[in-house]
């Protein structure tokens, strides 16, 4: 009985132990799914020297960076696939035990070295894909595999493999594995939840191209309207001439007059207001300028169905306009219908029909990139965590997706009081696009989700500041919709412990 318990002892230790360690170049030689390790070099402290001279700054903002194991892979799932990865991982003693996979932009055709850098800068072990291809829009798109890695299996992969080179490397998984995006990256976000609930313990989706064939029809439709005339076109000049208006109107809603709409939503105003008496100045608007004014804040609605296609931009986010009213379409949108819809790179945008193309975006798409899907409860069952974030003056996502998403998601998931538990959405008053404007942009949503997911103190609010210069000269609360922060009635304004969610 003795030998039999002692047997049973050594058998546990061993089973126990964590694997060896390995070095950072012997992760060539490691065997991973459908992979190939095409690079593993350990990288001296201040030593990153990024492939081309790093662009704008060269090398220089990698500096700071403490020693770290680089691996460059190449994943491919299927025959057609070819999605670059890099892991970035700390020497040991610098690692906090943690895994953060990193979000892209725009189409996502690169490995983005900077979002690796400020992860590692933080202590954690990061990745970042070029989700199957380099580049933007383009005739890959007609390749349904590679719309496939993008759309949401380059993420998987990626995480995957990630976490395997960090057992490998440290001898230890990971404790907690993050994902952090924006824009596209924030799409990347709810894809993983949706699709792969086990992936991550906690996500944090900023401003979600959650669909992106409804922006890409909305980025058209602005564009049919304002470039329909010469006279219909509203000037970029013009755009303050609105803005000055919207906030004239609706500034002072909340309570503080700070050139922040809390509330885009209660906001009502007049644009017949800056309608010209005579001919055209830049200090008023022609009767066609006006009309398309407020196309931008009107829906775009399938003309037989009468279904919302897509959310409008909100007042507010008027000096932004140039992303979608510009002299051309929004450039992200038309590629999409150029290569994914119609495979013709000539393709006329004039020529989209908004009830029977949409049909045919719909089958193309088939649920590959959309992140429209409101089931979570696999994500939520097992305890994740989302924190979804989007500004409300954001002019290249309009704020109001974000809103609409969520509301599918209290519908679909027994309602906000068990929602809540496990995905919260935080409007930012004046935010633009996944950052700047005029209202409190810069925040730490990640230090927020380690505390929800790691200590379970969720977030009721989260510590917000405007920057001038680099400085902070106006705090404020961002609260978790549909709650919005209230100024107390006494106290400066521009400090946020006067401030409170309701």
């Amino acid at each position: 009985m003795t030998r039999v318990l002692l047997l049973f002892v050594v058998l546990f230790l061993l089973f126990s132990l964590p694997a060896a360690a390995a070095t950072c170049e012997s992760l060539m030689s490691l065997k991973l799914p459908d992979t190939t390790i095409t690079e593993a070099v350990p990288i001296a402290a201040g030593a990153f020297a990024p492939a081309g001279g790093g662009g704008r700054g060269g090398g220089a903002q990698f500096s700071d960076l403490k020693a770290f194991c680089r691996v460059a892979a190449t994943v491919k799932p299927t025959p057609d696939s070819d999605i670059k990865i890099e892991i970035w991982m700390p020497a040991a003693e610098n690692w906090n035990g943690k895994f953060e996979a990193t979000g892209n932009g725009g189409w996502n055709g690169n490995v983005d070295q900077n979002a690796l850098a400020t992860a590692l800068r933080r202590g954690y072990a990061a990745a970042s894909t070029n989700t199957g291809h380099d580049g933007g829009g383009g005739p890959w798109m007609q390749n349904q595999n590679k719309l496939i890695d993008y759309g949401y299996r380059a993420v998987h992969e990626m995480s995957e493999k990630g976490k395997a080179l960090i057992s490998a490397l440290y001898g230890n998984n990971a404790r907690y594995s993050y994902f952090v995006g924006c824009s596209a990256g924030g799409r990347q976000a709810l894809k993983a939840a949706q699709k792969y609930p086990a992936d991550f313990d906690g996500i944090v989706a900023g401003a979600p191209a959650l669909n992106a064939t409804g922006r890409a029809s909305y980025a058209v439709w602005v564009a049919q309207n304002d470039l329909k005339t010469p006279e219909s076109y509203l000037p970029q000049a013009k755009f303050g001439l609105v803005h000055d208006a919207v906030l004239q109107a609706c500034d002072a809603n909340d309570g503080v007059k700070d050139t922040v709409i809390e509330n885009p939503k209660q906001c009502k105003f007049d644009l017949k207001a800056l309608l010209c008496s005579a001919g055209d100045s830049p200090s008023c608007l022609t009767a066609p300028q006006v009309q398309t004014a407020q196309m931008m804040y009107q829906p775009l609605i399938n003309p037989r169905t009468k279904k919302d296609i897509f959310q409008p931009l909100e007042p507010g986010s008027e000096m932004g306009w140039n992303t979608f009213g510009g002299q051309q379409p929004f450039g992200i949108g038309t590629q999409m219908f150029q290569f994914m819809i119609f495979n013709d790179p000539k393709w006329d945008y004039k020529t989209l029909n908004f009830d029977s193309d949409m049909d045919k975006v719909a089958k193309i798409e088939g649920g590959n990139i959309n992140a429209t899907d409101p089931n979570l409860k696999a994500f939520f069952s097992r305890g994740g965590k989302l924190i979804q974030y989007h500004g409300w003056a954001d002019p290249q996502i309009p704020a109001g997706s974000s809103v609409e998403y969520y509301k599918s998601v209290l519908e679909a998931n027994g309602g906000i009081n068990r929602v809540k538990e496990n995905h919260r959405l935080f409007m930012v008053p004046g935010m633009a696009h996944c950052g700047g404007g005029d209202g409190p942009s810069s925040f730490d949503m990640l230090a927020s989700l380690e505390q929800w997911v790691e200590n379970k103190k969720a977030p009721d609010s989260i510590p917000a500041a405007h920057l001038t210069q680099g400085k902070p000269d106006r705090t404020r609360v961002l609260c978790p919709y549909p709650q919005v922060a209230t100024y107390k009635g006494t106290g400066d304004n521009t400090d946020a412990a006067n401030f409170t969610c309701k």
